[in-house]
C-alpha cells in the first residue's frame, strides 16, 4: 500500500532540520517500491533550493546511486556535484571547530580535544546528526570521484577524503559506545524487553528530533514514541541516541570495516601505517545491528517503527557482502543470514528492484540459476523508470544462463549489455564474442574481438583486471586466425558460474564439450583409475591416450597448443571438482541421481589438474591457468580432507614464485592475479576454521 507522505513544514529552521527525516524516511520507503521518479520528485518539490540538512544529502545519495547503476559520464558529474552540494549543507550545520587556542588546550581537557567522544557528547543533536551526513555525503563524493577520475593525482585526493571520512566514523562510533556503556552502568540491574513486535507495514516515520534530550553519554532520557532497537548481545543502548543517528553510524563503521577486512595485504599494510585497521566481525555486527539479525532468529527483532532511517541500505549492505563479495571471501559469510534478509526485506517491498536483485543472487549462489532467471525477469519488470538497473539483472541473467550451459540466450544478454550499458563494454563485446564462437560464428566474433581492446575504460588511471583478461583472448583470437579453445566455458569459470551450476549441468552438458575439446587435441578424457569408464560408458585411456600420437598432433599442431591442452584439462578439473564436492552453499535437488561416485569424479579432477603441472612449463600465454589450477587442486584437496596437501597448494600461490617454471615467457602479471591473491588468503583463513571450500 502506498501511504501518503508525512507532513514537512515548507519553511526550513536549521534549528529544526531532523523534522525533516520522516519526509525523507517516505522517499527512501518509496524509492525502495521501485518509485524511484516519485521520490526524486517529491525531495525536489519539499527542497527546491536544495538547502535542507537531510533532504540535499539525501538527494545526493539517490543520485549517487544512479550514476553507479548507468556509468554514463553525465550521471557520475551529476552525482558528484549533488553530493558536494550535500557535503556544504552538511558542513555548514556542524559545531564550529574551536580556535587555535581552544584546539591548543583539547590537548590537556578532555572536553576541548575535537577527536574524542566528547566533543560529539557537547553537540547538539542537530550538529551531532550533521557530522554523520558530513562523513556520509563526503563518502559518497570520494567513490563516485574514484570510479570518475582517470588520473592519479584526482585518485590520491579522493582517498584523502576518505581518510576524513574515516576518521569521522571512528569518532562517533567511539561516542555511542561511550553512551552505550555509561547508560549500561547505571541500569546494571535492567533485564532487556524481547524482540521488538513485528508489524506488517511501514505506516509511520518518526522523527528524531522527538527523541532526543540533551544526548550525552549516560544520559536516561527516554523516548516518547520511538521503541530503541537492542543490540545482538541484548546490551543496553542508551535511548537518549536516536535510531536514526544510530543506524548512520552502523552503516559507516560497518562498511569501512569491511572494505578494509577486504583489502589486499600489501595495500593493508600502508592503510595500517595511518592507524586503521579493518576488523570483519566487527563491521558485520554494526551491520546486524541496525536490523537487529543474529545469527539463530528467524525474524529481525527491530521493527517497522523503530527502525532507523538506514537500516535498508544496512540490509542492503549484508547482501552484497554475503550474496557477491563471497566469491572472493569465506570468513563471516552467513548465506542463511542472507536468505532471511532476503526473505524479510521482499514481504516489505515486494516490487523492491534492490531485494529481487537479492534474490536472484541467493538463487545463483545456491546453484539454482534457473530460479535465479526468474527473480531477474521480475526485477526488470518491476520499474521501468531507471533502465539502468535493468543492466544489473541483465549481467547476471548472461551468468545464470552460463551456469545453465545456455550459450545462445547467454549470448543475446551479452548483446543487450553492448547495445546500452556502459559499465565495461569490453567485457561485454567479448562475452558476446566469445559466445558466437563457441555457436560456430566466427565471422561475428571476429568482428566483435576487434573491437575489445578499444573499449577498455581505466578507473584511477589503472586498467580494470577483467577487461585486461577479455582483451588478451581477444588478440589471442585474431592472432590464432579466430579460434580460441573453450571461450565460453573459460568465462564461466571466471566469472563462477561453473561454480554456481547445478552438477547435471555440468555432467551432462559441461564435460561433453570439454570431451570434444580434448579429442580436438589428440587426448582423451582423463580416468579416474577406478574403473577405466566414463559416465557415458566408453574406455578412457589413461591419462592421455596414445603417447605417439599425442606427440605427432602436437608438432602439426601451430603455436598456443599447449596452452590448449592445459586450458581443456584445467577445465576438465574443475568441472570433475564441482561434480565431487558442489560449492558449499549448493543446494542440490533432493532427487538428484548419477552414476558417477564421488572419489570417482575427485580422482578425475585430481588427474587433470596434475596434467596441467605437467604441461605447464610449455605454456606459451595463457600462464594464469597454471596458478588457478593450484588454487583449485588446493580447494580439492581441502573437502577430500587432506588440509596439509591444500596448505601447501595455497602456500605455493602466495610465494610469489613462479610456478609454471618456465616463466621467462611470461611478461608482467599473469590474468587476475590481483583476484587470485584475495581468493587465497581467503582460502587460507578458511582452512585454519574447517569451513568448507
Amino acid at each position: 500500500m502506498n501511504h501518503p507522505p508525512p507532513f514537512v513544514a515548507a519553511s526550513y529552521d536549521s534549528a529544526n532540520a531532523l523534522d525533516d527525516i520522516p519526509g525523507l524516511h517516505w522517499a527512501l520507503h518509496e524509492f525502495l517500491h521501485s518509485r524511484m521518479l516519485e521520490s526524486e520528485e517529491y525531495c525536489h518539490r519539499i527542497d527546491p533550493n536544495n538547502e535542507r540538512l537531510y533532504f540535499a544529502t539525501g538527494y545526493g545519495m539517490i543520485q549517487c546511486v544512479k550514476g553507479l547503476m548507468s556509468f554514463e559520464d553525465k550521471d557520475l558529474l551529476a552525482a558528484i556535484n549533488h553530493t558536494k552540494r550535500g557535503n556544504s549543507i552538511a558542513a555548514a550545520h556542524r559545531k564550529p571547530a574551536p580556535s587555535l587556542a581552544g584546539r591548543l588546550a583539547g590537548y590537556i581537557v578532555p572536553g576541548l580535544n575535537t577527536s574524542g567522544p566528547e566533543w560529539i557528547a557537547q553537540m547538539t543533536p542537530v550538529e551531532r546528526h550533521a557530522e554523520l551526513l558530513y562523513a556520509e555525503s563526503l563518502y559518497e563524493k570520494s567513490l563516485i570521484g574514484i570510479v570518475y577520475s582517470g588520473d592519479w593525482l584526482a585518485f590520491i585526493k579522493e582517498v584523502l577524503n576518505m581518510r576524513t571520512t574515516m576518521s569521522i566514523y571512528r569518532q562517533l562510533g567511539r561516542y555511542i559506545e561511550a553512551a552505550d556503556a555509561a547508560y549500561a552502568a547505571g541500569h546494571a540491574n535492567f533485564v532487556p524487553p524481547s524482540s521488538t513486535a513485528e508489524s506488517s507495514s511501514m505506516t509511520s516515520f518518526p522523527s528524531a528530533s522527538s527523541t532526543l534530550g540533551t544526548s550525552t553519554p549516560g544520559s536516561s532520557s527516554a523516548p516518547c514514541n520511538v521503541k530503541p532497537p537492542h543490540s545482538l548481545n541484548a546490551t543496553l543502548e542508551d535511548p537518549s541516541i536516536d535510531p536514526h543517528f544510530r543506524s548512520g553510524v552502523y552503516l559507516g563503521v560497518g562498511i569501512l570495516n569491511l572494505m578494509l577486512s577486504l583489502m589486499p595485504g600489501r595495500l593493508l599494510t600502508i592503510v595500517e601505517l595511518f592507524g586503521y585497521r579493518g576488523d570483519r566481525k566487527e563491521g558485520l555486527r554494526m551491520l546486524n545491528r541496525a536490523g537487529g539479525w543474529d545469527a539463530s532468529g528467524e525474524r529481525s527483532v527491530v521493527s517497522q517503527e523503530s527502525e532507523g532511517l538506514r537500516r535498508s541500505i544496512c540490509d542492503m549492505t549484508l547482501l552484497i557482502f554475503h550474496l557477491v563479495l563471497s566469491v572472493y571471501t569465506f570468513e563471516g559469510v552467513d548465506v542463511d543470514l542472507a536468505r532471511r534478509i532476503v526473505d524479510w526485506n521482499l514481504e516489505r517491498y515486494p516490487n523492491g528492484v534492490f531485494f529481487l536483485f537479492g534474490a536472484g543472487r541467493l538463487a545463483l549462489v545456491r546453484s539454482q540459476p534457473q530460479r535465479a532467471l526468474e527473480y531477474y525477469a521480475q526485477a526488470t519488470q518491476a520499474q521501468s523508470q531507471y533502465r539502468n538497473m535493468h543492466h544489473i539483472s541483465w549481467w547476471e541473467s548472461a551468468i545464470a544462463n552460463l551456469a545453465l550451459w545456455n550459450v545462445e540466450a547467454s549470448k543475446e544478454w551479452w548483446s543487450r549489455l553492448g547495445a546500452e550499458a556502459a559499465w565495461s563494454k569490453a567485457t561485454y563485446a567479448y562475452g558476446e564474442a566469445a559466445c558466437l564462437a563457441t555457436l560456430g560464428d566466427h565471422v561475428g566474433a571476429a568482428k566483435l574481438m576487434e573491437k575489445v581492446s578499444g573499449l577498455r575504460q581505466r578507473i584511477a588511471g589503472k586498467s580494470i583486471p577483467i577487461e585486461k583478461f577479455a582483451a588478451r583472448k581477444a588478440r589471442k583470437y585474431l592472432a590464432q586466425k579466430n579460434h580460441l579453445l573453450l571461450p565460453t566455458l573459460e568465462l564461466a569459470y571466471v566469472f563462477y558460474a561453473v561454480a554456481h551450476a547445478p552438477r547435471q549441468v555440468v555432467l551432462e552438458r559441461m564435460i561433453p564439450d570439454v570431451r570434444q575439446a580434448l579429442r580436438e587435441l589428440g587426448l582423451q578424457e582423463t580416468s579416474s583409475g577406478i574403473n577405466g569408464v566414463s559416465p557415458n560408458g566408453y574406455a578412457d585411456k589413461g591419462k592421455g591416450g596414445d603417447e605417439k600420437s599425442k606427440k605427432a598432433r602436437a608438432k602439426a599442431e601451430p603455436e598456443g597448443y599447449w596452452d590448449d591442452v592445459c586450458l581443456a584439462r584445467f577445465l576438465e578439473g574443475v568441472c570433475w571438482r564441482f561434480v565431487a564436492y558442489p560449492d558449499p552453499d549448493a543446494e542440490p535437488e533432493a532427487d538428484e541421481k548419477f552414476s558417477v561416485s564421488v572419489e570417482d569424479a575427485r580422482q578425475r579432477a585430481e588427474r587433470a589438474l596434475k596434467e596441467v603441472f605437467e604441461n605447464g612449463p610449455k605454456i606459451e600465454l595463457d600462464h594464469y591457468i597454471v596458478y588457478h589450477a593450484h588454487f583449485e587442486y588446493g580447494r580439492l584437496l581441502a573437502r577430500s580432507g587432506n588440509k596439509e596437501g591444500a596448505s601447501s597448494q595455497f602456500a605455493m600461490l602466495l610465494s610469489g614464485e613462479p610456478l609454471e617454471v618456465n616463466a621467462a615467457w611470461r611478461k608482467g602479471k599473469y590474468s587476475l592475479e590481483n583476484a587470485l591473491h584475495i581468493r587465497t588468503h581467503a582460502a587460507v583463513q578458511a582452512l585454519a576454521q574447517d569451513r568448507l571450500l
